[in-house]
């Protein structure tokens, strides 16, 4: 019998190619993905704050605002003009806000007031992209502000990215309580961890009595978090002055305490 002239291959265990790291992003530590079963809830309000309190907590900090038709991250913190390429034109180099957080966004790269207006893959070619094509350097923490629902861009970031926990904001009425059990049960289904669940817009305190008043009726924030095995809960009240400094570009000089528990678990603090 010959002898075989080739050895056998060992098995090597498989990587998916797209999560592999690039030049850009090998120095990036953990990505937290910020989600949402329907629009309105405060996705981007939560994302900027988490950035903020990440800052404050002396971590090199970065967002990438993958919401690509809708994005307003760029506005809460002040930003505009256009994103810089690198020296060969061949990645992004990020906007940084007044304390030194890294931004990404489509509103930074074809202007505040331009439309996309382009269909799905294309959008979500985009979001890897983001992660591959920016300079991010030495980042401890990049937070993905996704669009909401459970469609292309949540689920290329997923499949794309190394996303080491997602934070799921909602609101209390009940319709969206059905609607966050879909975004819970995808992270489940892509096997990425929750790590906490806000609830925006949960109560407003009167100025005059200081009572609190269920304006979007009763929380169901603390059953659906113990129907998850969710930990961590955050109840974040209506609050005019919060609006303000967004519009004003001043997210960065918001209270983020009320975010205390989950950004102990996001910074394992």
């Amino acid at each position: 019998m010959a002898e075989e002239k080739t050895a056998k291959k060992a098995r090597v265990p498989y990587k998916d190619p797209r999560k592999e790291r690039t030049e850009n992003n090998k120095d990036v530590g953990k990505v937290i993905a910020v989600v949402s079963g329907k629009g309105g809830v405060g996705k981007s309000l939560i994302t900027s704050m988490l950035a903020v309190e990440s800052v404050r907590r002396g971590h090199s900090t970065g967002i990438m605002d993958i919401d690509i038709t809708g994005p307003s991250i760029p506005k809460s913190f002040g930003l505009h003009g256009r994103l810089l390429a690198n020296a060969d034109g061949t990645a992004l180099i990020p906007a940084e806000t007044r304390t030194g957080i890294k931004v990404v966004s489509m509103n930074l790269l074809i202007g505040e007031e331009q439309p996309v207006i382009w269909r799905g893959p294309i959008i979500s070619g985009t979001v890897g992209e983001f992660w591959t094509k920016t300079v991010w350097g030495k980042t401890d923490y990049v937070f993905a502000d996704c669009p909401p629902g459970t469609g292309d861009v949540p689920l290329t970031l997923f499949q794309t990215v190394p996303v080491a926990g997602i934070v799921v904001v909602t609101s209390p009425q009940d319709l969206v309580s059905l609607i966050v059990e879909k975004a819970v049960n995808m992270a489940k289904m892509m096997n990425v961890p929750i790590l906490g669940i806000v609830e925006n817009m949960s109560y407003f305190v009167c100025p005059n009595c200081g009572q609190k008043h269920a304006i979007f009726g009763e929380s169901h924030v603390d059953e659906i978090a113990e129907k998850n095995g969710i930990g961590a809960v955050a109840k974040l009240p209506i609050d005019p002055k919060v609006a303000s400094a967004v519009d004003a570009g001043n997210v960065e000089s918001l209270d983020t305490s009320a975010l205390k528990e989950i950004s102990d678990l996001i910074f394992g603090e």
